[in-house]
């Protein structure tokens, strides 16, 4: 009889590994510079999109007093290039015609606050806490592209919730590249993280069900699962993963307790179809928004929120493991639509 090859679990442990603040470090010399505060670095990560949404708005309404035709023209063109959506695009417009209408509004000065009060009602009606659990290990699937950022997204996760003083089993279950088993483990290291792995090739599904016996073995809070990146197009490895879904929640109920599927942000649009895609076959429920530092196409937020229903649970900044910030609708819409 053949067996799949026992899991490896690459241990290096660390009672104490990432400390939760950073104070300012005293020296002879003066004080070291602190570490930038949460609203800097999302000020910081959301500036390309500030300047082509909120700085674009803005201009359109810049010298402007009536509400008329050609400004809200300009202004459907700006909502839409910045990646809001064509559906929000027009529930914002006809909610500005209905508030001209009814005189409720009546100077272009105003429509900036208008614009800026229904995003946020957007983002706040589909905002829910991450799925908690009453006997851990709290399970969570990353799925995606490739290329989107899901191992490092993974890594950087981990970190989070280590910092939290949580702890954490990572878990190997994209078995087709071995450069993928293998960028997990560094991130193991980097966090002193456990990792089940097994041999490239292996069944993906093996390797998670020995991840949930360990981590309900020792009691660990959080198990985290890479998969194989994947084309919301290819129905076989679609049913993988609902293949895997269905062994998590028959070794721990109602596993797995979170489904975030990690987007790309500098694909606007066509990230949003990923996201329809993947929630049609994988039950996802949430998003990780990567690399939106380096894009203006970060109004897909809003249009993924308000098309799919789905909550955004972070949101990546940066290169650095702690650039994995936590979505806050309103610190999200504060730092878009405050001055510099």
């Amino acid at each position: 009889m053949c067996h799949a090859p026992l899991a490896v679990i690459s241990n290096t442990p660390c009672p104490h590994w990432y400390p939760k603040n950073n104070p300012m470090i005293q020296t002879l010399f003066g004080s070291v510079e602190q570490e930038p505060t949460l609203l800097e670095k999302l000020k910081s990560g959301v500036q390309k999109t500030r300047d082509g949404l909120v700085s674009a708005i803005e201009d359109v309404l810049s010298g402007k007093k009536a509400i008329d035709a050609d400004l809200l023209e300009e202004l459907e063109y700006t909502l839409i290039s910045a990646d809001i959506g064509v559906a929000t695009t027009e529930e914002i417009l006809d909610r500005i015609r209905e508030r001209v209408d009814r005189k409720l509004v009546g100077d272009a000065t105003e429509l900036r606050g208008l614009i800026r009060e229904y995003l946020l009602e957007v983002l706040q009606a589909n905002h829910r806490p991450l799925a908690s659990v009453a006997q851990p290990p709290a399970v969570i699937m990353l799925v995606g592209v490739n290329g989107a950022g899901k191992t490092t997204t993974i890594g950087k996760l981990c970190a989070h919730f280590k910092n939290d003083g949580h702890s954490v089993l990572l878990c190997a279950a994209d078995t087709f590249r071995a450069a993928a088993i293998e960028q997990l483990e560094v991130w193991g290291e980097r966090t002193h993280t456990q990792v089940v792995r097994q041999n490239t090739g292996a069944d993906p599904s093996a390797v998670m069900f020995d991840a949930l016996q360990a981590a309900k073995s020792r009691g660990v809070d959080y198990v985290i699962i890479d998969t194989a990146g994947r084309l919301q197009t290819k129905t076989n490895l679609m049913l993988e993963l609902e293949k895997m879904r269905r062994t998590a929640a028959r070794i721990i109920p109602d596993a797995p307790h979170e489904v975030l599927l990690v987007l790309d942000a500098t694909t606007g649009q066509n990230g949003l179809e990923q996201a329809r895609k993947f929630t049609e076959s994988s039950g996802v429920t949430g998003i990780v928004l990567t690399k939106l530092d380096g894009t203006a196409k970060g109004g897909v937020i809003v249009a993924i929120a308000r098309e799919l229903g789905l909550p955004i649970r972070f949101i990546g900044v940066g290169e650095k493991v702690d650039d994995l910030l936590p979505f806050d609708p309103d610190k999200f819409i504060d730092s878009l639509f405050s001055s510099k």
